[in-house]
């Protein structure tokens, strides 16, 4: 290999990066061992759970961040930098880089966006490998199975694999969008073990049509998302200007054949789709989907609120998921009309993470219809 070439696959770095991560990690994890100190091993798994679940989300929204100003290849190879541990050791392959191309995709601070994402990461996947290790040491406890947390092990290590994938082709679409997806399930997956240790069920009369209506809306909340990254990773976000109108236009010229062709790079010289109309197609694509999400959302919101009375944190998630979903449409409207800024991308990103969150923490305390009576009967005092 010539030796200005960089290879994409370095495991020279691993053993370094795999100590650094044990470094990163003891300190949350000091953090949860000296908060816990007093608890029993449930009490010790369930602030794990809960801390995992927190840096989970900051992974996430950092991953947007790093993803919106084009930081994804700051460090060209995986899982090191140029071979380094962090852009320290890089110096002078990102100097060289940014010095070739000053606008291009390796910078001095696109490097460390990239590997302060992938230090969090691990730092996340070490918690996670705590967490499974102490929960097969505590399951007699446990008020799920230990096999739940060695599951979200296995799939921090899919995610690994997707974030590898993710540099070594090149910003793929459809592995970027999976790779935004896996997070998003490892977010849900930590959330339904973190509401398991509440047994908190809604003490609802009848929980069977409205936890069928929530599984309707989560299933449209992932479809959704799953177009919101297509069109991020698709640079189609601008595609329609204006509003409510794309263009000018209700229904603007578009090719849904072009756009939607999953197993394809973004081409163009610098990653961009060059065909306006399809990149037009996925933006509509996901402002339609948005329409039919708001619906099915405002009338599971509704339902909530209607029971309030029986249980008041059914009202209090009906706030929530009125307030996010708020939050969501003013963001994505703010990203068409204000030209895509930073502040309201992120924040689009984030509100997407927390509607997941709530709609799983819901489905959590949902009871099935079979399990209604006896989580009524836990609830109800003793005579």
């Amino acid at each position: 290999m010539d030796g200005s070439e960089q290879a994409l696959v370095d495991l020279a770095p691993l053993a370094r990066l795999l100590l650094l991560a044990l470094v990163l990690a003891a300190l949350p994890l000091a953090w949860w061992w000296l908060r816990a100190r007093g608890a029993d091993t449930r009490g010790r798994i369930a602030a794990l759970t809960a801390l995992t679940l927190f840096l989970t989300f900051d992974l996430i929204v950092f991953g947007a961040f790093t993803r919106l100003p084009d930081s994804g290849l700051g460090c060209p190879d995986w899982p090191g930098c140029y071979g380094e541990v962090s852009p320290l050791g890089a110096r002078a392959e990102i100097h060289a880089a940014q010095t070739a191309a000053p606008g291009g995709p390796v910078t001095w601070s696109k490097a460390w966006i990239e590997m302060i994402h992938r230090y969090l990461a691990m730092t996340v996947g070490v918690l996670i490998l705590v967490m499974a290790v102490f929960s097969w040491l505590g399951r007699r406890r446990l008020p799920f199975s230990p096999w739940w947390p060695t599951v979200t092990l296995v799939w921090v290590l899919v995610q690994g694999a997707f974030g590898k994938y993710t540099v070594t082709l090149k910003l793929y679409p459809a592995v970027v969008t999976l790779h935004l997806l896996g997070g998003l399930l490892l977010l849900a997956l930590l959330a339904a073990q973190h509401a398991a240790f509440r047994r908190q069920p809604l003490a609802l009369a009848d929980t069977g049509p409205l936890r069928r209506a929530a599984w309707v809306v989560l299933g449209l909340l992932v479809v959704q998302v799953a177009l919101g990254g297509w069109v991020s990773t698709n640079y189609a976000v601008l595609a329609c200007t204006g509003f409510p109108t794309c263009n000018g236009r209700w229904w603007p010229e578009m090719d849904f054949a072009t756009g939607f062709t999953l197993l394809r790079s973004l081409g163009g010289e610098d990653g961009v789709l060059r065909t306006v109309p399809s990149q037009v197609a996925i933006h509509m694509a996901h402002r339609l989907g948005a329409v039919v999400l708001t619906l099915a959302m405002v009338a599971l919101v509704l339902a909530l609120w209607r029971r309030r009375a029986q249980d008041a944190s059914s009202g209090r998630f009906a706030l929530g998921l009125a307030g996010v979903l708020a939050l969501q449409i003013a963001t994505g409207l703010s990203n068409v009309v204000l030209g895509w800024p930073l502040i309201a991308a992120l924040g689009h990103s984030a509100g997407a993470a927390a509607l997941v969150l709530l709609m799983t923490l819901l489905l959590a305390r949902l009871p099935a219809a079979g399990r209604v009576t006896q989580a009524q009967g836990a609830l109800r005092p003793a005579a």
